[in-house]
């Protein structure tokens, strides 16, 4: 009789165990929003403005038409290049004459582009206005320089006079922005400066000779300039409690020997504090997490919590990134110390941008707190 009741009460605890399992659900909670991270992508610019060869003459007096037609490839949220050619028409003046004299020119160009507005601001692909400022190289090939021939034969002497074809070494620099239409399509505006030989304009000054242009136009993006991450979603299983009425027959209870409990041990904590480019403020985004960490710190007073920085590689050199990633690790301590958090209780590291704790580039501005 007693081994029955032993067996009645074991097929009792599995039914009541399987019942528990068939009603164990999992249910998903994001925890994080997607983000749209940057993607390389190409572009193409056609231009078209005004050009002004530097000279004594008034500035009126030189200025002449300008267009240029580009090819850019983005790698990074910050550089780029960019090919191109560029030119149309340039001029020049004698001092002792009211008429200027024209030249035709072709300028093949290769330039390396950094995004201003990313470079100061966190990347952001729906923003406006869009700086950009660039440094390069060309070759330019003058042309149709029969006006210039023609007053050196009429007596006006022009010491770096060429005829037929010539090319020239420039350099070259500028800024611009792009004002975002759609997805696709930018108005672009810039201006830039080319430098090259004293002869480009025939007449001999002793320093070298400038080029200005000033730029409108368009910019034609080629696919998709960024991509958004999938959102971080965490589960936590559901459970949903079975009761079961269990009829007692009265028999004696029989007391079994106090359990001493076990202490629950600590399970350490870790929170990922983020933050914006090129910036150690603790973002309001973050301020739940400097929270959770706070009352964890509260609740066990015996625990201390080791807070590391570190930057991104992708942007900023090593040693900005050095001090970005030890601004951002003391942020947060001041910040646990603005709660209350006993200074003994934190030990503060930085790491710049030799470690990489995360293999998306912009999840390693951050600060890692660690309790222990």
């Amino acid at each position: 009789m007693k081994s029955k009741r032993s067996f009645m009460l074991m097929a009792l605890c599995l039914s009541t165990l399987a019942g528990l399992a068939q009603n164990t659900q999992s249910s998903g909670q994001v925890t994080e929003e997607s983000k749209t991270t940057f993607k390389p992508h190409w572009y193409m610019q056609v231009q078209a403005g005004a050009a002004e060869t530097v000279g004594e003459a008034s500035f009126k007096d030189l200025i002449s038409p300008a267009a240029a037609l580009s090819v850019g490839y983005k790698f990074t949220p910050l550089w780029g290049i960019r090919a191109g050619a560029s030119g149309w028409q340039a001029k020049g003046k004698w001092a002792a004459l009211d008429d200027s004299y024209k030249f035709n020119y072709l300028q093949g160009n290769v330039d390396a582009t950094l995004d201003l507005s990313n470079l100061f601001c966190h990347y952001n692909p729906k923003r406006f206005f869009n700086a950009y400022m660039f440094v390069g190289v060309g070759l330019a090939g003058g042309f149709n320089n029969d006006d210039a021939v023609a007053l050196d034969a009429a007596g006006y002497r022009m010491q770096y006079l060429w005829s037929g074809k010539k090319v020239f070494v420039a350099g070259r620099g500028g800024l611009g922005t792009n004002l975002r239409l759609s997805n696709h399509v930018s108005f672009n505006l810039e201006v830039n400066a080319n430098v090259v030989s004293d002869k480009f304009n025939s007449k001999k000054a002793d320093n070298a000779d400038w080029q200005l242009n000033a730029l409108a136009g368009f910019t034609f993006k080629f696919g998709k300039s960024g991509k958004k991450a999938k959102p971080v979603v965490a589960y936590t299983p559901e459970v949903v409690e079975t009761v079961v009425e269990v009829q007692q027959e009265t028999k004696p209870v029989y007391v079994p020997a106090p359990v001493e409990e076990k202490k629950e041990e600590v399970k350490p904590l870790t929170e990922n504090i983020f933050f914006n480019i090129n910036s150690s403020v603790i973002r309001s985004s973050e301020e739940s997490k400097i929270a959770n960490l706070v009352a964890f710190l509260q609740k066990n007073a015996d625990v201390k919590v080791s807070i590391c920085g570190y930057a991104d590689a992708g942007t900023g050199t090593t040693a900005i990134n050095l001090r970005l990633s030890k601004e951002r690790a003391l942020a947060v301590e001041k910040a646990l110390k603005a709660k209350g958090i006993a200074a003994d209780r934190i030990m503060v590291d930085f790491k710049g941008d030799k470690v990489q704790p995360f293999s998306t580039n912009n999840e390693n501005r951050v600060a890692i707190c660690i309790t222990e």
